[in-house]
């Protein structure tokens, strides 16, 4: 049903599979806006991220925990251009792997590896738990970090079970240059121009109500969340949502926390409006 979403306009703050996500919406005939949260940029100084790669080279992990996609891809293109990445694949390819949720999963097999545990909840407290039946005691753990995060209870609990830790933190968000098109974003919502909000992640609600406030436009946000309805991939965006009084009104059945499950749901929401939505376009 390749028309399930036309007539309606869908707001996505996707930054690492923008296009991705967008493509899949433009399928099902919605009309995308799109406006990221912020750009990724390689971390300002690689020489650390350098010398983790020699490092997992030379004294091969025995086990490997990666928390995003993303990082693993900044990782290995660090590597490449150093001439690096054929030796740094192999020696991924000893320790078990890891991730927090499915992205650092396609990952990894877009480098011919595979996961051999992944989260049942992409969180941290996903992956504390996860780890946490594991015997980790004498074993050196890689553990890939992300930005804008305090990695403190994970690296403690790790550490606590007897794990030596090495970190890496292989990007940075850049953020300030998104904001004027955050603010258009929360106007949009405000005027009733966006049908559908499409959130995928936790830091998503924190940008848009920090730019909010950075900018005045706290009460357009409220606002525009009175007036669209809010889809969240899963149970982490929505207590995000629910922390800040926001409810969540789409969200993936059979705790199926993917960009498809997600865009079925917009779908079936979405089609019980398309009176209201039509009446408003015209």
């Amino acid at each position: 049903m390749a028309d399930r979403l036309n007539g309606t306009r869908i707001l996505i703050l996707e930054t690492r599979e923008e296009a991705q996500f967008s493509k899949l919406l433009a399928e099902q005939g919605a009309e995308v806006v799109q406006c990221p949260m912020f750009t990724i940029e390689d971390a300002p100084d690689p020489a650390p991220v350098e010398t983790w790669i020699r490092r997992a080279i030379d004294k091969p992990l025995d086990d490997l925990v990666l928390m995003t996609g993303e990082g693993l891809r900044r990782i290995m293109k660090l590597a490449r251009a150093r001439g690096l990445d054929q030796a740094l694949v192999a020696a991924l390819a000893r320790p078990r792997k890891f991730t927090r949720g499915p992205k650092p999963g396609k990952a990894l097999r877009e480098n011919g590896l595979e996961a051999q545990q992944t989260t049942e909840k992409p969180t941290t407290e996903g992956v504390i738990e996860m780890l946490g039946k594991l015997d980790l005691k004498g074993r050196r753990l890689g553990l890939q970090l992300y930005p804008d995060k305090d990695h403190s209870a994970l690296t403690g609990a790790l550490a606590a079970q007897g794990a030596e830790v090495d970190t890496v933190l292989p990007y940075v968000y850049d953020s300030k240059a998104a904001d004027a098109n955050i603010v258009a974003a929360i106007d949009d919502m405000a005027q009733g121009r966006i049908d559908s909000i499409a959130l995928t992640n936790l830091g998503q609600v924190r940008r848009l109500i920090e730019a909010a406030k950075a900018h005045g436009s706290e009460a357009k946000l409220r606002t525009g969340f009175e007036r669209t309805l809010i889809a969240s991939v899963g149970p982490a965006v929505s207590g995000e949502l629910a922390a800040h009084g926001l409810r969540t009104d789409i969200s993936p059945a059979d705790e199926a926390y993917f960009m498809r499950p997600l865009i079925s749901a917009m779908a079936a929401a979405l089609a019980e409006r398309k009176p209201t939505i039509a009446a408003k376009r015209g």
